[in-house]
């Protein structure tokens, strides 16, 4: 089960929206982009994802200048969200509003990417051997 403080934090961070948040949401909300469902200030884990597609399993952080003091946490949460399947994109909230059509393009890009299954089954000959 999902911590409560942490959930309780997500509807916080919905409310409070940041203009770059609320400029890339017009894009990816009512799956205005490829018909996919995206969630906003989703938790996994102890993280919340800016944005999260998890049909997919991409996520997209719009980050600020404290990101850049904060890259071994970002380092961190990176390589947790990919142990449970996620591509994360990176990107920096200016970059978001000057190239919106070039990261949403970035955006197809990765959810049109066929990922190896997070639980695939045994190839042939692997497994229980049977006399």
């Amino acid at each position: 089960m999902r911590n409560k403080t942490l959930i309780k934090y997500a509807r916080r961070l919905r409310k409070d929206i940041t203009d770059t948040e609320n400029e890339m949401w017009k894009h990816l909300r009512n799956r205005h982009l490829m018909g996919m469902k995206f969630r906003r200030q989703y938790p996994i884990g102890k993280y919340i994802l800016d944005f999260a597609c998890v049909e997919k399993k991409v996520g997209i952080e719009l980050d600020g200048g404290q990101h850049a003091i904060m890259q071994a946490k970002d380092r961190e949460r990176d390589l947790f969200l990919k142990d449970k399947g996620y591509s994360i994109i990176r990107v920096w909230n200016n970059e978001s509003l000057k190239n919106t059509e070039a990261i949403l393009g970035y955006i197809v890009y990765e959810l049109n990417k066929k990922r190896p299954h997070p639980d695939p089954l045994p190839q042939a000959g692997e497994g229980i051997k049977r006399p």
